[in-house]
């Protein structure tokens, strides 16, 4: 008998054979009482990300910007919580595939 609950496993390491097609992670943080970021990572590197948030931003009608992350390259921060209109954008425009989107959060 052995014990599977001491495997460790990394979130962020869902990375599919293609290194063109990896997860898309979508999650959500708490601010400041109601006040919440939504966070994308792991947008291919070949997409200009400031013009994404520049599109969305109109698009959501709300603020974001790109932050650069030591471990986890360039992420997209946009204010409040954006996770299902940031899903079905993402789909539309072409960005990235719906199965390749991983939503976090409550």
């Amino acid at each position: 008998m052995s014990i599977q609950n001491f495997c460790s496993h990394d979130p962020f390491a869902d990375i599919c054979n293609d290194m063109h097609e990896r997860l898309v992670h979508i999650r959500i943080q708490q601010r400041n009482g109601r006040k919440m970021l939504t966070t994308v990572q792991g947008l291919s590197t070949d997409y200009n990300l400031k013009e994404i948030v520049r599109a969305c931003k109109r698009k959501f009608a709300c603020n974001g910007t790109v932050i650069e992350h030591p471990q986890y390259g360039e992420i997209i921060q946009l204010q409040g919580d954006q996770r299902e209109k940031m899903c079905q954008w993402l789909a539309q425009v072409g960005l990235t595939r719906t199965e390749l989107l991983k939503v976090h959060g409550f």
